[in-house]
């Protein structure tokens, strides 16, 4: 994933729209006619550290590998368990190297008959390259990539279970997206072009419903590490910035305050850049820097050290139960 670093709890009650009242059993009758509140659902870090695992333990999901094949498959049938509806968006896409990588973005839609419509999203493949492994021999090998893609995609299977039971008043799609991870080589002598986010380029300009329309989205990248900090990333408050506010004010409500920082980031090209910029979403990132490492992100990005011994539950829950929030709340 090339970076370019520089420098809802509301409850929506729903009353039922009745006559004067005119005595104390017909206010009583009034009261008992009111739809219940919506109920927001807890949001379960176990259950997400689980569905994390799950993709790491099919080994590097790298597109062209069997690894990715199966992982594409567990993924297809977890999400039909849980939406109302599965798109398998299949395609191929030419990598920065000129190797044809065969892709799919996997999709799944709940409530479709709804107008009023959300998207969440995170990549599900891994990177094909340690580049940045403090050990040089390995700056060709295949990552697990815990932390950076399968963090994302365990906590939004938790989202979609949740909403699966207990569904929102709006629409809600839910995109993993493919070869994101596929662009240069840190090495590499070619040309930084268009070379990252392969599927969500793909998808925004051939979305999985041609008329399609969300009033935001929101991607998940690396959320799942230790003591993780998001910082306001430059192009969610570019092209998002009331959703950027909204998202961070729910963190500190839950008491997230201490992970989602009030301080702006730097601009990552990542899924969200190409949503906003050709499908004209507005949507940001919740994405892990830090300016203690020389690339900005958590230490062990891009290297063989994205493993389960990265991931926090705390971490996940701290995202999971601010997105589900802010779900439920729209």
């Amino acid at each position: 994933m090339y970076r370019i670093s520089v420098a809802l709890s509301i409850l929506f009650i729903m009353t039922s729209c009745g006559g004067a009242v005119e005595n104390d059993r017909n206010s009583r009758a009034g009261e008992d006619e009111r739809a219940p509140a919506v109920q927001i659902p807890a949001f379960n870090a176990d259950s997400a550290y689980y569905f994390v695992g799950r993709q790491v333990a099919f080994g590097p999901r790298v597109p062209n590998t069997e690894a990715h094949r199966q992982a594409g498959l567990w993924l297809t049938e977890t999400m039909e368990r849980f939406a109302d509806t599965v798109y398998l968006q299949k395609t191929r896409v030419r990598a920065y190297d000129g190797t044809t990588l065969n892709i799919k973005n996997i999709i799944g839609v709940f409530r479709p008959e709804q107008r009023r419509r959300i998207l969440l999203c995170a990549h599900w493949d891994s990177r094909p390259y340690a580049d940045y492994d403090p050990d040089p021999e390995k700056h060709y090998t295949p990552i697990d990539g815990a932390n950076d893609g399968a963090s994302g995609v365990g906590v939004l299977l938790e989202v979609a279970r949740l909403i699966s039971k207990n569904q929102p008043g709006i629409g809600v799609d839910i995109i993993f997206f493919d070869a994101e991870d596929y662009g240069n080589h840190r090495f590499s002598d070619r040309p930084e072009q268009d070379n990252w986010a392969l599927g969500s380029q793909h998808w925004a300009r051939n979305p999985h419903r041609m008329d399609y329309y969300a009033r935001f989205g929101i991607l998940l990248d690396m959320v799942g590490a230790a003591d993780a900090t998001f910082k306001r990333e430059g192009y969610s408050m570019l092209y998002a910035p009331n959703v950027v506010r909204r998202v961070w004010d729910t963190a500190h409500r839950l008491g997230y305050g201490h992970m989602f920082l009030n301080r702006e980031g730097g601009y990552v090209t990542d899924d969200h850049y190409y949503i906003n910029t050709i499908r004209n979403i507005p949507t940001i990132n919740i994405i892990h820097q830090d300016n203690t490492t020389p690339h900005g992100f958590f230490p062990e990005w891009h290297t063989t050290g994205d493993t389960m011994d990265v991931i926090d539950p705390f971490t996940l829950k701290a995202v999971g139960e601010t997105v589900v929030q802010v779900v439920y709340e729209e």
